[in-house]
């Protein structure tokens, strides 16, 4: 299926932004279009939260026990087929649904669920039968792992049809997807989680769990960012379904990927439990690799002429983050660069403080120095937080190690999921969560179009951010663990 850049703008929504209604809101803007109209945005963004009216409030919300979570996915590729890997290795859930556009996908999720036990009925043929799978009665859960471009419009259908909702990163790529989130979820009292993985691992989670046992004192600064090369993945022609992520670093500003580096510091200053933030402003360097990466295979292959003459989103995106309590986050994107994989999570506190990346990790205790190697192991082994030591009894049952990608984070998140689903738990993030977290990418690019100036960060949760209590239960002391991995 060969799609053109224009008929892919027009089909992302990139293509444009309305005056009416929405507004500066309607469009995933494509860069420079919205330049003329970025002097009447704060005023746009504050009627639009006035007119949010909060009809229920999810946070801590606690959905109906399910005694086994029935599962459909949508979409095949690299991370749907991955997760339906992670999903049979779960005791008390059934894969029941999987659709994906380009029935010749699903070959590999199949050869994955062979001898597993799970038949789910597949769904493909048309750019619509996920429609179909959302529509199932007997699904309680829905998976999106399809482009980042479509996945607020999938969640809001599926829990429309009464599911609840786990998504890849980000939840959306507007902020009216955002809101579109929030009160959807708020209507149908249905859970929509963004499955930031990166919190999981096992470093991330640790830190989490010191911040919650006042390690660090109050949080002042978090440093955090997804610097990696995707070069070679961006324009190989078969890694991504119609080069939808070259496509997007051709036709977007700003940070695009902004969750993996922001996800675990966020839940560090309790954004949206106590803190939220308020403000941004974003930076970018000008492109030096990528437009000239698309010319020179253009000159030696006709597939990339259209990417040759695009509009490349810089090497380097830096954002700025103020809360309204105070703290500052920084946030690093870069996809580009040929230098190590970096995501920081330098998180600095008023006792202490922790460095993720460049390798080694380090904690201090606040004495203008790091830790030596034993202090870094107790510290470590000290904070160590209920789910990583539930997952050390089942590596241990199994006498194997659980390795399911990203450090075993991806395992423990879903892991964590179906265990919260199944006890009536809340989930770790919530639609907030997922609403704040994402809306950054718009953001991000509307102030790296305005000359960088600071742009307002939506209150999602209407002012219940102030009594918001925090809920992610990384120690599982609300009656979770009872779903087994298995072999």
């Amino acid at each position: 299926m060969k799609i053109n850049r224009k008929e892919f703008l027009k089909m992302a929504g990139f293509a444009g932004a309305s005056v009416a209604a929405w507004g500066a809101f309607d469009g995933k803007v494509l860069g420079g279009t919205i330049a003329s109209d970025i002097d009447n945005l704060p005023k746009k963004m504050e009627a639009i939260q006035k007119s949010h009216q909060h009809r229920f409030n999810m946070s801590g919300y606690r959905a109906p026990k399910i005694n086994t979570v029935r599962v459909g996915i949508i979409g095949t590729g690299n991370r749907g087929s991955h997760h339906g890997g992670t999903l049979i290795r779960i005791g008390d859930v059934e894969i029941k649904a999987v659709a994906d556009v380009l029935p010749e996908r699903f070959a590999r999720i199949k050869k994955t669920l062979a001898n597993s036990g799970h038949t789910p009925t597949y769904y493909a043929g048309s750019e619509n039968e996920w429609k179909k799978l959302c529509q199932r009665k007997d699904l309680d859960l829905v998976l999106i792992t399809t482009p980042t471009y479509m996945h607020a419009d999938m969640a809001v259908y599926a829990m429309e049809q009464g599911k609840h909702v786990i998504t890849e990163v980000p939840a959306a790529v507007t902020v009216r997807e955002c809101w579109d989130l929030v009160k959807t979820s708020e209507r149908t009292k249905k859970h929509c989680m963004m499955m930031e993985n990166y919190s999981y691992m096992p470093f991330h989670i640790t830190t989490l769990n010191m911040a919650k046992q006042g390690f660090f004192g109050e949080i002042v600064h978090g440093d955090g960012a997804y610097n990696t090369s995707k070069m070679r993945n961006n324009f190989g022609k078969t890694t991504y379904w119609n080069m939808w992520w070259l496509r997007m670093y051709g036709s977007r500003k700003g940070n695009i990927y902004p969750t993996h580096g922001m996800g675990t510091i966020a839940q560090m200053m309790n954004i949206n439990r106590g803190d939220q933030f308020d403000f941004l402003v974003s930076v970018e360097s000008k492109d030096f690799m990528m437009a000239d990466q698309a010319k020179a295979l253009a000159a030696k292959d006709s597939f990339f002429e259209d990417f040759a003459h695009m509009e490349y989103r810089g090497n380097m995106s830096s954002m700025l983050i103020k809360t309204k309590g105070g703290r500052t986050i920084n946030i690093q994107h870069d996809a580009t660069s040929p230098s190590p994989h970096n995501l920081i999570h330098g998180v600095y506190g008023t006792k202490g403080s922790v460095l993720y990346d460049p390798a080694p990790p380090r904690i201090c205790t606040g004495n203008h120095r790091w830790a030596n190697k034993k202090t870094y192991d107790d510290l470590m082994k000290k904070y160590k937080p209920g789910l990583l030591h539930q997952f050390e009894k089942f590596r241990k049952g199994l006498g194997a190690t659980l390795v399911s990608g990203h450090g075993g984070s991806d395992l423990i998140n879903v892991w964590h999921i179906i265990d919260c689903l199944r006890n009536g738990l809340p989930l770790d993030q919530d639609v907030y969560d997922a609403a704040a977290f994402s809306s950054v990418v718009q953001l991000s690019e509307w102030s790296v179009l305005n000359h960088s100036n600071s742009i307002k960060i939506p209150d999602f949760t209407a002012g219940a951010w102030k009594i918001n209590k925090p809920n992610m239960d990384i120690n599982l002391e609300n009656g979770g663990g009872t779903t087994k991995v298995l072999g």
